[in-house]
């Protein structure tokens, strides 16, 4: 069974959406193209020599975190962003998995 986390949505606000763009969509569009700029950012810093370069976009990165984070905090807010419940079962055989791991690395 999965268990799905969420704020109440508003009151008003229709189980099925229209056709029409609307906030929900505009921050939605917003978020996913965020998304994309820190995963575009993240893999540009992997690659870059020049330390001045490297410490710019460093920060355009955190900038972009933070404005990521606060257009999911808003989605959240409207209850228009569901998180799925890990399921316990799964969280213990992640753990067990990658706990494995361990051994592979020298200092423990």
């Amino acid at each position: 069974m999965t268990v799905e986390i969420a704020m109440p949505k508003p009151a008003g606000e229709p189980e099925v959406k229209g056709p029409e763009f609307n906030d929900r969509d505009r921050l939605n569009d917003i978020l996913t193209m965020e998304k994309y700029m820190t995963a575009s950012y993240n893999t540009g810093l992997n690659e870059m020599q020049n330390p001045k370069l490297h410490e710019t976009v460093q920060g355009i990165l955190s900038d972009e975190h933070n404005i990521q984070f606060q257009v999911f905090d808003q989605m959240w807010q409207k209850g228009w962003y569901k998180i799925e419940a890990a399921d316990q079962q799964k969280i213990q055989q992640a753990y067990q998995q990658f706990n494995g791991y361990k051994t592979q690395f020298p200092v423990q």
